[in-house]
């Protein structure tokens, strides 16, 4: 079961194209100002299986999905399990936002395990002082778009090349 605010289907601000945006309950960053502290609370929202969830993600094959809250990695066996079964019965990437680095995810077991099913990891606190809206994705200089599969085989952080899909940054 996952404890979950809300889903939003056919969004176009949590990556690239048209996505189902599954918001997640609980964060412990407590980032000052957080476009959405009402994720904070893990007992928030309500609770959901993979199942429910699946139902909602298929009905829109064109959707990609993304993580978001909150923050999945305080639950990241559930989201894991739902990650696999998108991968498993689709073809859809995932995106996943986080308030940890992807240095101190790949630490924690239960939590590296979600990453092996995340393709783009946006990662790192919303920190007010480096707030950019130029930027595409993420709200502060700070959080990087990580390629989650090509960091996990160099074993270090490897960028993810949004260029080609969008062009968001001033120059």
């Amino acid at each position: 079961m996952l404890q979950i605010l809300d889903i939003v289907e056919d969004t176009m601000v949590d990556g690239p194209g048209f996505r189902t945006s599954i918001y997640c309950a609980g964060c412990r960053h407590n980032c000052p100002g957080c476009h959405n502290p009402q994720s904070w609370d893990f007992e928030g929202g309500h609770a959901m299986t993979t199942e429910d969830i699946m139902r909602i993600i298929e009905a829109d094959p064109y959707a990609d999905v993304t993580f978001s809250g909150g923050d999945p990695m305080y639950q990241p066996e559930g989201f894991a399990e739902l990650a696999r079964t998108i991968k498993e019965r689709t073809t859809k990437n995932i995106w996943c936002y986080t308030g940890f680095t992807f240095e101190v995810l790949i630490t924690n077991p239960r939590q590296r395990a979600l990453l092996e099913y995340i393709d783009v990891l946006v990662d790192g606190p919303f920190l007010k002082a480096e707030r950019d809206e130029s930027l595409c994705f993420r709200g502060s200089r700070n959080q990087r778009l990580v390629d989650v599969p090509a960091s996990l085989k160099a074993g270090k952080v490897v960028l993810f090349d949004l260029s080609p899909m969008v062009k968001c940054e001033s120059a």
